[in-house]
């Protein structure tokens, strides 16, 4: 039988060849020290009195330590939980006990010793020597030792919903919808052992974690991490370390794309940029292709189906701008809001089924009940697939502005302010409204002087009249989460039209 776990998600547990590479402390770790480490830690992790399926909570930031121990964990039969590790104490207490974790991975970490001070969960503190060894410590050994191969449906992984919505949900991947993903990126992209990724976002979402670290694992490549994201570093990281792909959210495109002169970024040399997780407005898309000499490949995902779902292939298949490709080892359709698919460039709710897909939330069977329909997972997002099977996601479903029964999608509009030569970021957003129930209203940040009356005029040519904002205001920044999404829910609320 095919192996479907994590236990074999390295292409070859026996090359010498880099597996991880740290971008500060020139540390690296080849395939070979990397699952030796893992089956070391994982023997140890088994000895402990946790049972399998059992949580165990990491929270430490990207690096060569999170990827050895989240597969330790895997292999050992544990659950891996990777939580933000820049949230309060507050915050991560309330979703350590939410997943009943049996113990926390940290580092010298205050914020998370006082998170778990008045619970009994034990910290084992992450390190890491200078020769690229990671050790455990705290860690109570003392249960009979021996590792079993862990089971293709067990759940391996679990993340959190980006909470654009609400309180985030807790999604368990098993080993077997983590790995088909990451191969079937690694496939899509053809990752070779050649390819090396930079990797920019963070491990705790499936972007990082699994669009961009185990997809290149899969593929024999390196990985290059390092503990955040710096703008003014990345294309020296990129240089030195010979990447050939990056992939990012748009937010932190635009920063590479407004920064690259400053920070002398090549005009060539990536075999591909790839881009996922929120939508990347057409004239970014077309903006990064002249600057960087590279094809900008747009791909959609979502946590509930292990990240990837769709994506533009590379050249010289068709890539199409302002879709996010074909599906990509998923099946998607559209259905209208009674759950009947629709046909081909008709615009509906977005649904998938495929290998890759969770079974269900953990713990949450209401929102089961809304998520699944057939057999298909609900992603709550508005798009349509047009003749060839592409894509196209116009926003979500709770997002859409209602003006006097007019469905009017934010990202339209903000694709249309993001046009306008002075505007650097764009964000539309409906709010009450007593004559119409909800009209529009947009927020921009600025990277030259307009005048609100010429963004309004320039939307008025460009849109129909009750798509142009009511008001539009000239903000230093707007709110995001910690994938660059935008948070539409909080603007409504520090915008309203009254004030």
């Amino acid at each position: 039988m095919e192996p479907r776990t994590l236990a074999h998600v390295l292409a070859d547990a026996t090359s010498p060849e880099p597996a991880v590479v740290a971008d500060a402390g020139a540390v690296t770790i080849s395939y070979r020290d990397l699952d030796d480490q893992v089956e070391r830690l994982a023997e140890t992790l088994r000895r402990t009195d946790l049972r399998p399926g059992a949580a165990v909570a990491l929270v430490l930031p990207n690096g060569i330590e999170f990827l050895v121990l989240l597969l330790a964990l895997a292999r050992a039969e544990l659950v891996a939980a990777p939580l933000n590790p820049a949230y309060s104490a507050q915050e991560l207490r309330a979703l350590i006990v939410e997943l009943e974790a049996g113990a926390v991975v940290a580092g010298s970490d205050a914020v998370v010793r006082e998170a778990v001070a008045e619970t009994a969960i034990p910290i084992w503190t992450a390190s890491i020597s200078a020769s690229g060894v990671v050790d455990l410590a705290g860690v109570r050994a003392s249960a009979p030792g021996g590792l079993d191969a862990p089971d293709a449906d067990a759940v391996a992984i679990y993340l959190h919903t980006s909470g654009t919505e609400g309180r985030p949900k807790v999604v368990p991947l098993t080993h077997a919808n983590v790995l088909i993903s990451a191969q079937n990126i690694a496939a899509h992209y053809a990752l070779t052992a050649a390819d090396r990724s930079l990797a920019v976002l963070p491990f705790f979402h499936g972007h990082g974690l699994i669009g961009v670290a185990l997809s290149t694992l899969a593929s024999g490549g390196a990985v290059i991490v390092s503990p955040r994201f710096s703008a003014s570093r990345f294309w020296a990281s990129f240089h030195e370390h010979r990447a050939t792909w990056y992939s990012a959210v748009p937010t932190i495109h635009q920063i590479l794309l407004e920064r690259a002169d400053a920070n002398g970024a090549p005009h060539m040399g990536a075999r591909f940029i790839r881009s996922c997780s929120a939508a990347l407005a057409p004239v970014v898309l077309a903006a990064l292709e002249r600057r960087f000499g590279t094809p900008v490949i747009e791909a959609y995902g979502i946590t509930e189906a292990g990240h990837q779902v769709a994506s533009n292939p590379l050249p010289p298949h068709e890539r199409k701008a302002g879709t996010v490709g074909p599906g990509v080892g998923a099946e998607i359709a559209i259905v209208d809001p009674g759950g009947r698919h629709r046909p081909r460039g008709t615009s509906g709710e977005v649904i998938v089924r495929g290998p890759a897909v969770m079974h269900a939330y953990r713990d949450n069977r209401t929102a089961d009940a809304a998520a699944f329909i057939g057999g298909w997972f609900r992603t709550g997002d508005i798009g349509a697939l047009d003749e060839d099977g592409y894509l196209t996601v116009s926003g979500r479903m709770k997002e859409m502005i209602n003006r006097g029964g007019e469905k009017i999608a934010p990202l339209a509009i903000d694709n249309v302010l993001l046009a306008h030569p002075a505007v650097a970021e764009a964000a539309a957003f409906g709010v009450p409204d007593p004559k119409y129930g909800e009209v529009v209203e947009a927020v921009v940040v600025l990277k030259r002087d307009a005048e609100v009356e010429e963004l309004r005029a320039f939307c008025r040519e460009r849109l129909a009249e009750f798509e142009v904002p009511t008001m539009i205001r000239i903000v230093s920044a707007i709110p995001r989460n910690a994938m660059g999404k935008v948070e539409r829910r909080a603007l409504a609320t520090l915008y309203p039209l009254t004030s």
